[in-house]
């Protein structure tokens, strides 16, 4: 495994406090809360994620457990897995992760090393992968890895200031085995606890291989 770098320039630590965690301390931290780490579904928020230190560990860990869930026979020398089964268990483990990062070009990073993670790993137990897993893999990291600015819970713009657009997470709940019902909700609103549970935009459920093309229902006022 390569050694991840702790800066990009002095000129981003200057500008922005830029420093990223070293994989020894993000894995020491992540023992602290081991169980909730390797649990599927327990989500995770860095809401200052820079290229993903953190979620990238996450996302192992998660998938680790994905794989021992889908073991369907008890050989430790020759396991094989049901396909099937970890697909959606993956997909699952990827919806829990979730980032807030000021630099676009961060976060583009961020988005990416998580989705190779997710291709290397699915790649490596599974001789046929499916495209449309991949698509949704790739849909949810749009909408959980966001640009904002996690102080002021705005969206940003192209200079890193502050829009008048709020920060919005989506919520991807599994109803039943393979359907999934997305809630949109407002991320200030959530942190004030001011009708936290009631989303801004909701999805009707849908079978989660097809989750890109996902009907909403009527938005709801701000």
């Amino acid at each position: 495994m390569t050694k991840t770098a702790q800066t990009k320039s002095k000129q981003r630590i200057a500008d922005h406090g830029e420093v990223f965690t070293a994989d020894r301390e993000v894995k020491a931290m992540l023992d602290l809360v081991k169980v909730q780490s390797e649990r599927i579904n327990a989500r995770f928020l860095e809401p200052a994620c820079g290229t993903g230190n953190f979620l990238v560990e996450i996302l192992r860990r998660k998938l680790t457990v994905c794989l021992s869930q889908s073991q369907i026979n008890k050989s430790q020398k020759s396991p094989k897995y049901a396909q099937t089964h970890y697909e959606r268990l993956a997909i699952e483990a990827l919806c829990h992760i979730y980032g807030i990062e000021l630099l676009s070009d961060n976060v583009a990073e961020c988005r990416l090393r998580l989705f190779h993670i997710f291709l290397e790993h699915y790649q490596s137990h599974f001789s046929q992968t499916n495209p449309q897993v991949l698509d949704v893999a790739q849909f949810v990291l749009g909408k959980n890895i966001v640009q904002g600015n996690a102080l002021s819970l705005k969206q940003v713009d192209s200079q890193q200031q502050d829009t008048d657009q709020p920060i919005i997470f989506s919520e991807w709940s599994f109803v039943g085995p393979t359907q999934i019902k997305r809630h949109d909700y407002i991320y200030q609103k959530l942190v004030d606890k001011e009708d936290q549970f009631q989303s801004y935009q909701d999805f009707r459920p849908i079978f989660y291989l097809d989750l890109p093309q996902g009907v909403p229902n009527e938005q709801r006022n701000k």
